[in-house]
């Protein structure tokens, strides 16, 4: 791992966010460990550093507007688009899909980056990406504090991560011992 990589676990650690156990993650897969993003959100001086380490891969792409999926890419897209001093909106889940509501607007060709906190096989990305296009704006790159897919997960635009790991993840029917007769868990980013 990279010092930065380590940087974003330990900040993860510190605030009690990553979590041990058995996690039934949204995408449908179990996992004996969560990143529970809302654990680091509480504290500013750590959403201010992931957003710092964040802000130097994304600041070349000529975005106008962040873009955040709710809820994971809330706090940590508003202080991106604060460091880049650009407009923030955001997307919310109705009937459990993205949608833009609020009278947000893109105008036709808007530049967008999409800040979200964690991916394991990137579904809410893949739907903020068809829900800017379809409101008219142009992504033109993904940032993510944590891509669990060890590397696997890809975009039509690029994308970034501040941590990579490979924790594993299992298909319900392919438990490993130590999480089989245990109770799945959805803790909530």
């Amino acid at each position: 791992m990279d010092l930065k990589n380590d940087e974003v676990i330990q900040i993860f650690k510190d605030s009690g966010a990553l979590l041990e156990g058995h996690f039934l993650l949204r995408s449908g897969l179990h996992s004996a460990h969560f990143f529970q993003c809302a654990q680091v959100c509480q504290y500013m001086d750590k959403v201010t550093r992931l957003a710092e380490l964040m802000v130097s891969k994304l600041k070349d792409y000529g975005a106008t507007t962040v873009v955040g999926p709710a809820m994971g890419g809330l706090v940590i897209g508003q202080e991106v688009a604060r460091q880049l001093g650009l407009r923030f909106i955001f997307l919310e889940k109705v009937n459990d899909r993205l949608a833009l509501r609020r009278n947000f607007k893109f105008a036709p060709g808007e530049k967008v980056l999409i800040m979200e906190d964690v991916i394991t096989r990137g579904g809410r990305v893949v739907e903020a990406l068809e829900q800017c296009r379809a409101h008219g704006a142009d992504p033109v790159a993904v940032g993510v504090i944590v891509d669990r897919s060890e590397g696997k997960t890809r975009f039509d635009v690029p994308h970034h991560s501040l941590a990579e790991l490979s924790f594993p993840t299992y298909e319900a029917d392919k438990l490993p011992p130590a999480l089989q007769g245990t109770e799945a868990i959805k803790p909530g980013s």
